[in-house]
């Protein structure tokens, strides 16, 4: 009896152990596959979805700007903006394909089109002189937001007077196309852009202050401007002070930077560029702390701001510690004591979601020495807006640093509440409340409420980190850099999208089995490893079409899995469903679709893929998505009711996405008909014929 009862005891433990852990088995999605996890592969899967059309998570054709054929912030905001994209730009560009890569770059000529020269007006508005139109910045110097003809140099909130010129945003516009640049390997883009980018360059250096190698900069230059107040002087004005967020993604530039000089091949610029990159690194440490995590600022007498537990400026900044890591700026030792930091201070967390700073800031030129009272009221106030609170922006970057660092179970707290809100159809920037988001002031209420639905650029970061934190891509003048990080309850994951290097595609998958690499092949053929921790890729080695196979080993530790994905709606359905289920187009619609139909059906076969093309098709996808997804189920909702009214208004979001992106390929049909080539004449041609 003694034995039985201790058999039913051990089967009863065992039993409670396996309902804790995520459902195993095997997973066949549409952009990956595998084995083990099968929560966290549909994750993986269906982030891959916010970057094609698709009928059940928001996508790029929902942020997508006809007029400009380019990207917008979304949600009624009709500009673009630096730091509100640079979580997705950055952790996207691997996998982009065009049409995207293509207007993603267009959306960053928004920036390098409006670049300061010493000379020019901002132009912000609607003609007329105002406080943001007649800026004129530095030469090389980028802004806070731009559109066609016109850019803020500056920080566009909050008391302009006071702001710096905005030396952070500069340097992770840097880095974006850096990234951009390494991946596509365009020489002409090259010879194109690294001039502004020198300049740009050029701007943050003379902000560079020769005693220590750190910078000297004002209030609202950091790129969650305006919580950075600069230092409050004796006479109650607001001075400079050196700023941890310059440095580091300055250096993160840095690093790109020379890896750009070696691919053109200018070995004096490459000379000049490593010298300001070490200069910048030796420097980083006098912006540290004790326990080896950075500060947000030091004053020039030695203050610094962002010291946990210190009685004046004790907040922990998550921004810089979380891009230090993320963009590889921070050594391992480092990125390890960062994270340690965050691990153990869990009010930086509330809600999953990493904050902008925990707790309160008390050095705002708003309210300087107070957390809260007058000057920190509405969106001032801790938790909402740039003091506590969170972004998707943000959150990709947080991502990446814990796949870095193979904290599985972080990516899914944070991975697992993002998809639920995308599911609903509030992706907020930001979310408010430290990201419960009980009431978002601005998609809760106010001018940018449009039907109940909120598609942001800002929160595209958290799906793309998803997939770029996988292999950790690593982009250098000649090479492609891997670093498997496979959830470890993953046992077997293959990925159907190719990620790019230049014009070759790279297949990727990973029998795993720990954080050590065991072996590479590459088309079949097994490669010499020379390291355990990361895969050098060639780019002269490579063939167009690469298929890598990764064995690691090594074990990963076990973690408590504490969320639930959100299964509903599915991007692969357990039944496919019928031609009756699909349901009627709206009308204006119908014509759209039967001229983009008959545009397909006549492009000959010898047509070569191009953009056009791949525009082409994302049309025709998003437009098929208004009869799918009507049909689907979406079920209750999760964080806010999928009631009658909000569901036909993402129905009605739907259709203006599909009907943008027709007016989008209106327009690029104008521009092959009078600038293009042969085969995009022919093209043009091919859609005149088919409007008659």
């Amino acid at each position: 009896m003694k034995k039985m009862t201790l058999l039913l005891g051990v089967l009863l433990i065992l039993t409670a152990q396996a309902q804790d852990k995520p459902v195993n088995g095997n997973y066949a999605g549409k952009y990956c596959s595998g084995t083990g996890d099968s929560d966290f592969l549909r994750l993986i899967d269906e982030s891959f979805a916010f970057f094609h059309a698709n009928p059940i998570v928001p996508n790029l054709t929902m942020i997508y700007k006809a007029d400009w054929n380019t990207f917008a912030e979304g949600a009624g905001w009709g500009a673009w903006w630096i730091q509100n994209s640079y979580g997705f730009s950055y952790s996207a560009t691997p996998f982009l394909e065009d049409p995207w890569i293509t207007i993603l770059q267009n959306s960053w000529d928004l920036f390098w089109d409006n670049q300061g020269d010493g000379i020019r007006k901002g132009l912000w508005g609607d003609g007329s002189p105002n406080k943001l139109s007649e800026l004129v910045a530095p030469d090389g110097g980028l802004g806070d937001t731009a559109a066609p003809g016109k850019i803020i140099y500056k920080q566009g909130d909050g008391d302009v007077k006071m702001h710096d010129w905005f030396y952070e945003a500069t340097a992770a516009c840097l880095v974006m196309q850096s990234e951009i640049l390494l991946v596509n390997r365009d020489k002409n883009a090259l010879t194109y852009y690294l001039p502004k980018m020198e300049r740009a360059c050029n701007f943050i250096e003379r902000a560079r202050d020769s005693k220590n190698n750190l910078f000297l900069v004002g209030p609202a230059c950091n790129l969650l401007a305006p919580s950075y107040g600069g230092v409050k002087l004796p006479d109650g004005t607001f001075g400079k002070g050196y700023l941890a967020g310059v440095s580091i993604t300055y250096l993160a530039a840095l690093d790109r930077m020379v890896e750009l000089y070696k691919m053109n091949g200018d070995r004096e610029k490459q000379k000049l560029f490593e010298k300001r990159q070490k200069l910048t690194r030796e420097s980083l440490p006098l912006l540290m702390t004790d326990k080896g995590y950075f500060v947000k600022s030091v004053e020039p007498d030695g203050i610094k701001h962002g010291v946990l537990g210190q009685k004046q400026f004790g907040y922990l900044e998550g921004v810089a510690n979380a891009d230090a890591v993320a963009l590889r700026v921070a050594d391992q030792q480092t990125a390890e004591n960062i994270y340690r930091q965050i691990a153990d201070f869990p009010e930086i967390r509330p809600f999953n979601f990493l904050l902008t700073n925990a707790p309160g800031l008390d050095d705002t030129y708003g309210g300087w020495g107070r957390t809260s009272g007058k000057g920190l009221q509405g969106f001032w106030k801790f938790g909402d807006w740039v003091n506590g609170g969170v972004w998707g922006t943000v959150e990709g970057r947080a991502i990446l640093m814990y796949y870095r660092l193979g904290k599985f179970d972080d990516i899914r707290r944070s991975t697992t509440r993002a998809m639920k809100w995308a599911k609903d159809f509030r992706m907020d920037a930001p979310w408010s409340q430290q990201g419960e988001n009980t009431n978002n002031p601005w998609s809760d209420s106010g001018k940018f409420r449009v039907g109940g639905v909120a598609v942001m650029v800002d929160n595209f970061a958290i799906p793309a980190a998803t997939i770029r934190g996988l292999f950790d891509y690593e982009y250098k003048a000649d090479q492609l850099i891997l670093r498997p990080r496979i959830p470890g309850s993953i046992t077997q994951y293959t990925q159907n999208q190719p990620i790019r290097f230049g014009t070759k595609k790279i297949y990727l998958s990973c029998i795993n089995d720990g954080p050590k690499i065991k072996s590479v092949s590459l088309n079949g053929i097994r490669m010499q490893l020379k390291s355990t921790n990361e895969i050098v890729l060639n780019f002269n080695a490579l063939p167009q079409e690469s298929k890598i196979e990764i064995r690691t080993e090594g074990g990963w530790m076990v973690e408590e899995t504490t969320s639930e994905y959100p299964q509903i709606p599915k991007l692969v359905p357990d039944e496919r469903p019928g031609v009756n289920s699909l349901a009627e187009l709206p009308q204006s619609l119908k014509k759209p679709y039967e001229i983009l139909l008959s545009v397909r059906n006549k492009i000959p076969n010898q047509y070569p893929a191009s953009f056009e093309i791949s525009f082409l098709n994302e049309a025709i996808k998003s437009i098929n998505d208004c009869r799918v997804r009507p049909n689907i189920t979406v079920g209750e909702g999760y964080y806010r009711p999928l009631t009658k009214e909000r569901i036909e208004g993402i129905n009605n979001f739907y259709e203006q996405a599909a009907l943008s992106m027709y007016k989008g390929f209106e327009k690029i049909m104008a521009d092959c008909e009078t600038k293009g080539d042969i085969w995009q004449k022919q093209l043009a041609a091919i859609y005149l014929e088919a409007k008659k």
